[in-house]
């Protein structure tokens, strides 16, 4: 899950240029952070870090906490974004790559 969000920007970039699974993936990574029950800080910490790339540490002077922090709140954020994808996969509802459910 860590992957899927490290590369946001990439996903992001490739939509711009007409890529319709860039878009699809997109739309699953926010439907996820929708339904993840995330607190304000754990969204607040994805969107600095994933989404306007800055480190731990400049999240954590935005968000004053320290970078162990910041790192510690993507750790829960990701298990729970991570448990919807499990179970968009349990549930047939995620998209395949190579006949591998990934979503």
């Amino acid at each position: 899950m860590k992957l899927l969000l490290a590369d946001y920007q990439k996903f992001v970039s490739r939509k711009r240029c007409g890529d319709y699974d860039a878009a699809t993936i997109l739309i699953d990574i926010h439907k996820a952070l929708d339904l993840a029950n995330l607190t304000n800080r754990q969204r607040q910490a994805i969107e600095l870090v994933y989404f306007g790339e800055l480190t731990q540490a400049e999240a954590g002077e935005r968000m004053g906490i320290t970078q162990k922090n910041v790192n510690e709140t993507l750790d829960r954020s990701v298990e729970k974004i991570a448990d919807i994808y499990y179970y968009w996969a349990s549930h047939n509802e995620g998209y395949t790559i190579g006949g591998r459910n990934v979503g």
